[in-house]
């Protein structure tokens, strides 16, 4: 391949060992000066030091932000709004990620005059598709490096070979046996010994969260307030968007909240087996529904629930700054400009269970809903409107048989 001399790349940098290797291979076979990026999306991983790292390995220079408010606050907050939920039960903690992570390096070529951005992400996973539709989709024509898709570096023992070879400095660690991802929404957990559904996940594995078995034996109590369907308190308290979500994986996680492990399909079209931790999500979603169902018109509700599929796989597939994700998101917030209140949820061993919903925009009008005698409602208007409805069925039986 030619080499592009005095030319720069933008990657996604993390500091471990792939990264780490993407740098000098990068230097290596394409002759780019390279500009490391990692963002702080609430890995809580220590990102001091990690400069002067990609420094040492080759890069010449290296931007390390703090995004966690804007994370939380244009990306999390706007897939809560609309519901989002993939298959059923992932709430998409990766996939919502990535399009941010993207748009900055792209913002960060532009500002360096780097004609390509690179990433770790391997050919058969979703990350790949997620980070490329994103840099395409704001600026068409910049040049992508997929390492994995290109060196002949297969395994691990590989990595380290060329690593020494290179004399690049790579953290020694015991392998984990399996991989993960985590920033403040979740944590994931993939292949390794979970690559065989039949396994149950290690205890130890698992970080933001106690099992519910070790869970406290007594209930706790959470209030989340919600204001055109952002959250906005937890528990009275007024929070930034990523201080409450931290505060809510705090608490979700100490009771054993939201743990899911399932068998998902990716993009690329195979079936992958993946374990999530996301405690405060699952806190959100459940108090977001119970707002909602006293604040949404039905039929709205009913629409809004159909385009959650669509929308959902929109964001796992990296659509998200496709048009088709931003018109559908116009109609989830403007479905959302009602949903203002708040509910009252106990958490007790794993459980999220409804304690109460309040709203100043409610719906509900206890003096039509009561199965007491009232003056709003008359009981023999329902004779019409059933008539009417079993009229089609009424005809096809009598016409059909």
């Amino acid at each position: 391949m030619a080499k592009s001399k005095n030319k720069k790349v933008v990657l996604a940098y993390s500091g471990g060992l792939d990264t780490s290797i993407i740098v000098r291979w990068l230097i290596e076979e394409y002759g780019y000066d390279v500009v490391c990026f990692c963002a702080d999306l609430g890995q809580a991983e220590e990102l001091t030091g990690l400069e002067e790292k990609a420094k040492k390995t080759g890069a010449v220079k290296a931007y390390i932000e703090d995004l966690r408010e804007e994370f939380v606050r244009d990306y999390v907050f706007p897939m809560f709004r609309a519901g989002a939920i993939y298959e059923s039960y992932y709430l998409l903690g990766t996939s919502i990620a990535r399009p941010l992570i993207a748009k900055r390096m792209i913002e960060i070529a532009r500002a360096e005059g780097a004609d390509a951005i690179s990433h770790g992400a391997t050919g058969k996973g979703n990350d790949q598709v997620r980070f490329e539709l994103t840099a395409y989709a704001l600026s068409p024509d910049i040049k992508i490096i997929a390492p994995w898709r290109e060196w002949k570096l297969g395994s691990r023992e590989e990595l380290i070979a060329y690593a020494k070879k290179h004399k690049i400095p790579v953290p020694v660690t015991k392998a984990k046996p399996y991989s993960s991802d985590r920033n403040l929404l979740h944590i994931s957990f993939e292949g390794g010994i979970l690559e065989d559904p039949w396994n149950e996940p290690t205890e130890e594995m698992f970080l933001l969260s106690v099992s519910p078995e070790k869970a406290p034996d007594k209930a706790e109590y959470v209030e989340v307030e919600f204001k055109a369907g952002n959250p906005v308190k937890v528990n009275g308290k007024k929070l930034s968007p990523a201080k409450l979500l931290e505060t809510l994986n705090e608490i979700g996680g100490r009771n054993g909240v939201g743990r899911v492990d399932i068998v998902e399909n990716r993009f690329v079209g195979m079936k992958s087996r993946g374990v999530y931790e996301t405690p405060g999500g699952t806190i959100l979603r459940h108090a977001h529904k119970a707002v909602e169902s006293l604040t949404m018109d039905r039929e709205v509700m009913h629409l809004r629930d159909s385009l959650v599929p669509q929308y959902a796989k929109l964001v796992y597939n990296g659509f998200w700054f496709a048009p088709e994700r931003e018109a559908l998101q116009t109609f989830m917030d403007e479905a959302q400009k009602n949903v203002t209140g708040t509910a009252r949820l106990k958490l007790y061993k794993g459980n999220v269970v409804m304690a109460g919903r309040k709203s100043p925009k409610t719906l509900f009008d206890p003096e039509t809903a009561t199965f007491e005698k009232d003056k709003v409602y008359n009981q023999a208007d329902a004779t019409g409107f059933i008539k009417l409805n079993a009229l089609r069925l009424r005809l096809m039986k009598k016409l059909l048989g």
